[in-house]
C-alpha cells in the first residue's frame, strides 16, 4: 500500500523566481512522513515524542530533483515503505505534479529512545509497518 498527500506550493516554499527552494522539499517530505504515522499507522509524532519520549529521526536521505516545481502548483507526494529493519525503516517518497515526477526521496528513519539510542520498533508499530511493506522492485533511481 502507498500513502499519498497533496501539498500546494505556496509563496513560502519558493525562491524569488517562484521555484521551490530545494530545502523546502525536506520540510514537505518530513510532513508526509509525519502524516503517514498519524493517518496510516495511527501513531502520531505527538504521541511518540511528547507522551513516550521517543523519536524517529531521519538517519539517511537521498533525493533526486527531476524538475522544478512552481508557485501555485499542487504536488502529490506518495510514500511507500520499502524495507523494515530491527530499528529502522526505509521509505521512498515521490513528489509529482500532473503525472510528472518532480523528485524522488529515499529516507531511512530510526526508532530511538530518549537518549538517542536506536531501539527495536515497538510491536504495534512493527506490525503496522509490516502491513505497509512494499519491497523494492530494483535499484533506486
Amino acid at each position: 500500500m502507498s500513502y499519498s498527500r497533496l501539498i500546494p506550493i505556496e509563496f513560502n516554499h519558493c525562491d524569488p523566481a517562484g521555484i521551490v527552494f530545494y530545502p523546502r522539499y525536506f520540510e514537505m517530505t518530513n510532513s508526509v512522513v509525519e502524516n503517514f504515522f498519524a493517518d496510516v499507522l495511527h501513531y502520531p509524532f505527538a504521541r511518540i515524542v511528547m507522551e513516550e519520549g521517543f523519536g524517529t529521526p531521519t538517519a539517511r536521505i537521498e533525493v533526486n530533483f527531476l524538475a522544478p516545481s512552481r508557485l501555485g502548483e499542487k504536488l502529490e507526494f506518495t510514500l511507500t515503505v520499502r524495507r523494515l529493519g530491527r530499528a529502522s525503516v526505509a521509505v521512498r517518497i515521490v513528489g509529482a505534479c500532473a503525472g510528472h515526477d518532480r523528485l524522488t526521496a529515499d529516507l531511512t528513519l530510526v526508532w530511538v529512545d530518549p537518549h538517542g539510542k536506536a531501539q527495536p520498533w515497538p510491536d504495534v508499530l512493527r506490525s503496522r509497518l509490516t502491513a505497509q511493506l512494499q519491497p523494492e522492485e530494483g535499484p533506486s533511481t
